[in-house]
């Protein structure tokens, strides 16, 4: 007699998300020394960078803006969105940087050395020193740029107070988180070409602006 057994309708198991709010979340947080310690590249011009940036997007506060550099220093592309009302995470974060570069320029994974340089600038309250959101911001970036192929770049505040840019002790007034549009005409003539803006829909707690070229 011929015994056949069928074959198990049983899923395999499947490893268990780490929630959102595990405490796992503290351990994705980078210090301030541990940012000056990474070796990010200096901006040649921040100034001009963050005047760009502004201009093109205007961001409010909890609106990160990342943005990727050519080796000159030019803008190839840049997208901006607005932070979900959570705990700060850097995981999501990274997760959410992931997705927008994925949205508006191809890896460089093949390469063997990054030629292009991803920098995030994010509007917040507050002041200028730095805060565990920031830290968790600083992890996103850095891993983002990892998995994108980018070599990583600047992490900048912009508050009410102007802007900043975190392990360099570079900044400035303007912009600032409350600049208009009176501010923003001196910013404007810096820009080689108006870039174009695409926006999209995104998921219901967040709104999608982005600009690329």
């Amino acid at each position: 007699m011929t015994f056949r057994f069928a074959p198990s309708t049983t899923p395999a198991a499947l490893p268990t998300p780490i929630p959102a709010d595990s405490s796992n979340r503290f351990g994705r947080v980078l210090e301030p020394a541990e940012w000056a310690a990474a070796g990010i590249p200096l901006l040649r011009n921040p100034r001009e960078v963050v005047s760009g940036l502004h201009a093109r997007h205007r961001p409010a506060p909890s609106t990160a803006v990342v943005a990727v550099l050519d080796h000159d220093e030019r803008l190839t592309a840049s997208a901006s969105f607005t932070r979900r009302p959570a705990p700060a995470d850097g995981w999501e974060f990274r997760n959410a940087l992931l997705a927008q570069l994925r949205r508006i320029i191809p890896h460089d994974l093949r390469r063997r050395t990054p030629v292009r340089t991803g920098v995030l600038l994010y509007c917040r309250e507050g002041d200028e020193r730095w805060t565990p959101e920031d830290g968790a911001w600083m992890w996103a970036l850095r891993d983002a740029c990892t998995l994108h192929g980018l070599r990583c770049g600047a992490y900048i505040t912009l508050t009410r107070g102007g802007w900043q840019v975190l392990g360099e002790g570079r900044g400035g007034r303007r912009p600032s988180s409350i600049a208009g549009a009176d501010c923003l005409a001196d910013a404007a003539h810096e820009l080689a070409q108006p870039l174009p803006l695409r926006r999209a829909t995104g998921a219901a707690d967040m709104s999608w602006r982005t600009a690329a070229r």
